[in-house]
């Protein structure tokens, strides 16, 4: 009875805030937790919650640190768990505790003295929820994307992290891109002059990810759900559920960098239009598992095939975030700089710059010479830690990423990516399906620093 009736409070505790968090003017509780390590001399505990791919992603990534010990896991599946231990011994480290059983078994790890943060990789809908937990016990969130469903979801995280005195980190790895910060640097070097307008999104064809290709078991290239291989249990039915941009932080977070989103200047309102959706359905129908008698044929996908979003800042400057992962393409983030003095386009979109007075009139510069701007602007800290990145995810920028969540940790401050961006980045997804359930009619964005974006400064990879 005893153990039933705490399972029964960590239930309840994991959810604590959701009832409040449209409130912004709550008012706290006087006691903190306080965030504190564990480990004052130098080293932290870092323990990770959901070790599937992208988990251990982070935690071979991780497990490279001399000043991180790894302390425990939690995963539903067993495969998960021997996959992640073995990670840790191939980098000569002793077995990480587990946890496991239960969708709630986190809360557990979350009790242990021996975690100082937790990274999180779980699916979507528990992101929120994990998260208020381990600031409520005290731990250091790293939060993979998105942070939030809902907008409920985005106040609980920045009320949670202001009631618990917990800072908590959203994991976004482009903002890490090379190119991404170079063009932070130019921004913040004039190089540009004012800042008018931008483009970015997400643009990946994930039709063989929302479906099972293949892997497990054999022959069942079309199924998702609980009985298909790994995403495809749980990411696919956003698809066919929601219709909005359900995944933009990749496109906006560096695109906030330039534009000093939460730090003198704010997201204010988005309209957002959706397209038909034919990708997924034509997906199922052409393939050799599939066919338009298979049951799955018959479903009606709700999410649009392209999703448009234009963001209006307090500055009046414009963006342009494209959500694009049912349709036959090759990746990219689509980002392209518009401002005083000129044009920057990036890697996926064409590799080209204009500056006036620098450019030949008219003409797009390409080739060595947009090489070599970037090269001249290329971030000092890509400059002193290339080498260390050289074998880290996504061309290295996971390795930025969880060397900044560490280090966070380790010193106990705010993050360079901290709530209030996790708020404002994911807000984009819930005001996108408002949006177009109502014939693309504007939504306005919550002012989640309650103001202090008036005064705020920049912090991110100064």
């Amino acid at each position: 009875m005893k153990s039933f009736n705490r399972r029964d409070f960590l239930k309840t505790a994991a959810l604590t805030g959701v009832g409040l968090s449209m409130n912004p003017g709550l008012n706290f509780a006087e006691q903190k937790v306080k965030f504190q390590r564990s480990k004052p001399n130098g080293k932290v505990n870092i323990a990770f919650i959901g070790v599937g791919g992208r988990g251990r992603n982070h935690v071979d990534n991780i497990a490279k640190s001399n000043d991180v010990d790894i302390t425990a896991i939690c995963d539903l599946d067993p495969e998960a768990i021997t996959q992640t231990q073995k990670i840790l011994r191939e980098h000569s480290r002793k077995e990480a505790n587990v946890f496991t059983g239960d969708e709630y078994a986190f809360m557990d790890l979350l009790e242990r003295e021996d975690v100082d943060g937790v990274i999180i990789s779980t699916p979507w809908l528990w992101h929120t929820r994990m998260a208020v937990a381990a600031m409520r016990a005290g731990k250091y969130p790293g939060l993979e994307v998105s942070a939030a469903n809902t907008l409920e979801e985005c106040w609980d995280l920045v009320n949670t992290s202001e009631e618990t005195g917990v800072p908590c980190m959203l994991l976004e790895n482009v903002c890490f891109a090379r190119e991404s910060m170079a063009v932070l640097r130019m921004i913040r070097e004039g190089v540009y002059g004012e800042l008018v307008h931008a483009t970015c999104g997400y643009r990946h064809d994930l039709r063989n990810i929302k479906f099972n290709n293949g892997k497990n078991p054999p022959g069942e290239g079309v199924l998702f759900g609980e009985k298909a291989y790994a995403e495809a249990k749980w990411r696919t039915e956003h698809s066919l559920k929601r219709n909005g941009d359900i995944y933009p932080t990749h496109g906006i977070g560096p695109v906030a960098g330039w534009f000093n989103i939460n730090r003198g200047n704010r997201f204010v309102s988005l309209t957002s239009t959706a397209t038909k959706s034919i990708g997924l359905h034509n997906y199922i129908v052409d393939s050799p598992y599939g066919g338009k008698d298979h049951p799955n044929a018959k479903l009606e996908w709700k999410l649009g095939d392209i999703i448009t979003t234009v963001i209006k800042t307090a500055n009046d400057e414009s963006i342009i975030v494209t959500h694009d992962t049912n349709l036959p393409r090759p990746y990219s983030w689509g980002f392209t700089l518009h401002a005083a003095k000129g044009v920057w386009c990036g890697e996926f979109e064409g590799k080209r710059f204009y500056i006036e007075g620098e450019s030949k009139p008219h003409t797009w510069t390409e080739g060595d010479e947009y090489d070599n701007l970037m090269k001249k602007y290329d971030h000092p800290l890509w400059k002193k830690e290339e080498e260390n990145s050289k074998d880290a995810g996504h061309g290295g920028i996971d390795y930025f990423t969880d060397k900044a969540f560490v280090d966070s940790v380790k010193e106990g401050i705010q993050p360079p990516i901290d709530v209030y961006d996790a708020a404002a980045w994911s807000a984009i997804t819930p005001l996108s399906e408002a949006s177009i359930a109502s014939n693309s009619s504007p939504q306005f964005f919550p002012d989640f620093t309650r103001g202090r974006w008036i005064n705020n400064k920049p912090i991110f990879a100064l």
